[in-house]
């Protein structure tokens, strides 16, 4: 087998945080890094233009399209789990909301021993990354390669529903992101005059051009090799040739929380019981690994429109769903150039706790809903969709390896309800929203409520629909889980516990999933590994 030439780094996965490695770890031209990328380049016009994300999200070439196994919590249903297999990642075809999370998040990381992971601590690599056209203040920062913007357009159904969620007794909030979380507001998204910007946009395009960096795609790792305790390269495919890199420094897997986990137990590392039952010998018996997943669990609630204003309107009629295109050609305006949720809210679904723990936000089409089918067909009715999140789950699932074939797809134990706790909170968090859909701001636009039925009536009725028709809120994380306790996997430094030269950078080492959407926590770990692995670097 040929072995790469020599690199100080191996980057496995270049997704959101793989992209901001590969930039942050050649800037100062002093190391030789190797990126490799199972997926392909971002060349797809659908991955640049924000409203394409529904044009990809089953496309196999740019997307594991995996999915849980069935779930006994959630009607014994397999749900979907898209992922980005193209450079980006997610970041490349997720719904682009930018979302920190909650300021108490980080403070529970470092209550759990993760020192230097605190809210003071992140705040000042949340305002790094930024290029936000608010300004660079206490919070925010501008001149980073993540461009975060506002949304170009304020959709009628937008304003409604924030008008409505004042008139249900929530107050407004102009930044999610500033000095609180809780309230209702418009999102800023990962965009730049109304195209997407991806990680692969943001960091790597610009760092492709140093000598320093090396981008393989299409290399499918197989396995990280070790000598002892010490990993010493990977083993990766390309077409029909299996290679070997073998790094001076470390290799770092960033291949997100199902195939990080997935590549360390194929690897030899993980549960000795489960390696040993699919014939891989133990480097380090790790019960951690894979263990512990977090995820939001959503809840999509349909109504009909009064108003010929969704996506679903657009898409009926040929006339406008030319306008549509040429406006977005001609301006990058209009319905393809907005995220899909414009608008949306924190809240909490019980007064004596002390952050929000449920997410709502409004969808501008409806599309399967009671199906579960995320990537369905739109509705042939005008229709709009609201949703519900589990912001703070106690349920947990795990992934494990189903054979020791790295090209089967992980077995994702999703058990999203498995916690009462959690299925009692978005029972709460429906009827709070139908309370909001039930306001006059939105009484010219909402009109009968299709999903849940009018034979949802009781809390247990909510409860027996939220576990039949619930998804994925796409923000998977802790399956590779960073602390200083005996199962967790990665130290406060994100490096393997027990091994040398190996660490864990994405969303897989979260102590817990942060309270909103995951890409931009994200891109901040990455952005602070990069910072570790530098200083390391220089005390060797």
């Amino acid at each position: 087998m040929p072995e790469n030439g020599s690199f100080d780094y191996v980057i496995v996965g270049a997704g959101s945080a793989g992209c901001v490695l590969a930039n942050r770890l050649t800037e100062d031209g002093r190391h030789r890094v190797l990126l490799l990328e199972a997926g392909g380049r971002d060349t797809n016009p659908w991955l640049h233009i924000p409203l394409g994300y529904g044009k990809v999200f089953d496309d196999p070439k740019v997307n594991w399209c995996y999915a849980t196994e069935p779930d006994p919590t959630c009607g014994n249903r397999r749900i979907v789990q898209p992922r980005g297999k193209v450079l980006g990642g997610s970041s490349s075809i997720n719904g682009m909301v930018y979302i920190r999370g909650n300021a108490a998040d980080y403070d529970h990381w470092r209550q759990l021993g993760n020192t230097g992971w605190s809210y003071d601590d992140v705040l000042p690599y949340f305002r790094k990354l930024e290029d936000n056209p608010r300004g660079a203040d206490e919070f925010h920062g501008t001149g980073g390669p993540q461009v975060v913007s506002e949304q170009r357009d304020f959709h009628p159904l937008g304003r409604a529903h924030l008008e409505a969620a004042v008139q249900a007794g929530y107050p407004l909030n102009p930044d999610f992101n500033g000095a609180q979380q809780e309230g209702f507001g418009r999102y800023q998204v990962t965009q730049r005059t109304g195209r997407r910007w991806s990680t692969a946009r943001g960091y790597l395009r610009p760092a492709r051009k140093r000598a320093n960096l090396t981008v393989e795609t299409g290399a499918f790792a197989n396995r990280v090799l070790f000598e002892g305790r010490r990993a010493v390269g990977v083993e990766y495919q390309v077409g029909d040739e299996t290679r070997i890199v073998r790094p001076n420094a470390e290799v770092i897997l960033a291949l997100g929380a199902f195939n990080s986990p997935q590549l360390l137990q194929l690897s030899g590392v993980g549960p000795a019981a489960l390696l040993r039952e699919h014939g891989i010998d133990v480097v380090a018996d790790m019960p951690g690994v894979g263990a512990g997943m977090q995820d939001h669990y959503l809840i999509r609630m349909v109504y009909r429109c009064k108003q010929p204003v969704t996506l679903n309107d657009v898409m009926q009629s040929r006339v406008r769903s030319v306008g549509t295109l040429l406006r977005y050609a001609l301006f990058r305006r209009g319905m393809m150039a907005m995220a899909a949720v414009p608008t949306g809210g924190f809240f909490r679904s019980d007064p004596s706790r002390d952050t929000p723990d449920l997410q709502h936000h409004i969808v501008l089409y409806s599309n399967g809903g009671a199906t579960g089918k995320h990537g369905s067909t739109l509705h042939e009715f005008s229709g709009l969709s609201a949703t519900i999140i589990m912001l703070r789950p106690e349920s947990r699932g795990a992934v494990e390896i189903g054979s020791a074939d790295p090209r089967d797809a992980p077995l994702i134990k999703s058990r999203y309800l498995s916690a009462e706790n959690d299925s009692r909170a978005l029972m709460r968090g429906v009827r709070a929203v139908q309370e909001i859909m039930r306001q006059p701001a939105l009484e010219p636009f909402v009109g009968e409520a299709i999903e849940p039925g009018a034979d949802v009536v009781t809390d247990d009725d909510v409860i027996a629909y939220l576990r039949n028709f619930g998804n994925t809120g796409f923000h998977p994380t802790s399956t590779c889980r960073m602390g200083v306790d005996e199962t967790a996997v990665v130290d406060p430094r994100l490096r393997v516990h027990g091994i040398d030269g190996l660490r864990v950078v994405d969303a897989s080492i979260m102590p817990a999933v942060p309270s909103g959407n995951t890409n931009a926590p994200t891109i901040m770990l990455a952005e602070k590994a990069s910072d570790m692995i530098l200083e390391d670097a220089r005390g060797a």
